[in-house]
């Protein structure tokens, strides 16, 4: 399968949905509002955000909002072969502001697609125009990969508590990067980049984690029903929770809290042997 680029707004109501294919939306116009697997975003002209594949998203757009959507499967050109690395950058959800020679490309982007005769209605490309679409994107996350890697500047240590306080206080909420990165008292970006450094985490995949541990902890010591559990710890349905909690634990949340009962139900348990006399040697 090939990439495939194309131009449209996004409708003002809430929509949600996963699919099994990675994407890049960057806004061109208006703004728009994101949530990739409850990381939330604001999109202001030239920002953008990375979808990974099978990642539930919600989002919305306000009344004068156009996008620039890059469908990536990954076994397409972009991201196979010679390109493979560029995969690297749907490890996890992330948000972005294009600089001044990004927005440039992007630019000559819509040109290309304008003389390819792509438009909303019509974003499928032709035959003869899907490689032209492969050599666009490899070109981008190119770019975008040079731009989202390690931080060229001195490392600092970030003060954790307030970051793990609002996390614990708002873990049924979306969670902003950019709430996060406010309590640092610095740029989304250099917020990601330090505090992938210092924990060996991206903030999504901390707040993942965060999400994921409560709901554990839920599960064995209340008898909420999963899908309370899922709204509690911020999952946007029980279905949801239980796909990203078997992948993580190996375990279903309905197979796990079933383990703990039987641990502790007396009818379960084997019955005790008969007393005997312990023997002197």
């Amino acid at each position: 399968m090939h990439s495939t680029i194309r131009e449209l707004p996004l409708e003002t109501a809430t929509r949600h949905h996963a699919h099994d294919f990675h994407q890049i939306v960057i806004t061109l116009c208006g703004t728009a509002r994101f949530e990739i697997d409850g990381l939330g975003g604001r999109l202001d002209a030239y920002a953008g955000c990375i979808v990974p594949a099978n990642c539930e998203h919600y989002y919305s757009g306000n009344a004068e909002n156009r996008q620039l959507i890059l469908d990536l499967p990954p076994e397409a050109p972009a991201l196979c072969g010679d390109h493979r690395e560029l995969a690297a950058l749907f490890d996890a959800p992330r948000f972005f502001t294009l600089d001044n020679a990004l927005r440039h490309y992007m630019a000559f982007m819509e040109s290309e697609m304008a003389l390819m005769g792509r438009s909303p209605e019509h974003p499928v490309p032709l035959n003869n125009d899907v490689m032209r679409h492969d050599r666009l994107a490899v070109a981008f996350l190119g770019a975008l990969m040079s731009r989202l890697g390690p931080s060229r500047q001195a490392p600092g240590r970030l003060n954790l508590t307030p970051i793990q306080r609002h996390i614990e206080c708002h873990l049924a909420e979306p969670l902003y990067v950019a709430d996060l990165a406010s309590l640092a008292c610095l740029s989304e970006a250099h917020f990601s980049t330090q505090f992938r450094r210092q924990t060996g985490l991206s903030p999504w995949q901390y707040v993942r984690r965060q999400r994921l541990g409560a709901a554990r902890q839920l599960i064995l010591q209340s008898a909420l029903p999963l899908a309370d559990i899922a709204l509690q710890t911020g999952f946007a349905s029980q279905s949801t929770l239980s796909h990203a909690f078997r992948r993580c634990f190996g375990v279903s949340p309905r197979a796990l809290r079933r383990q703990a009962h039987s641990r502790h139900d007396p009818a379960t348990q084997p019955p005790t042997p008969p007393f005997s006399p312990v023997r002197a040697l």
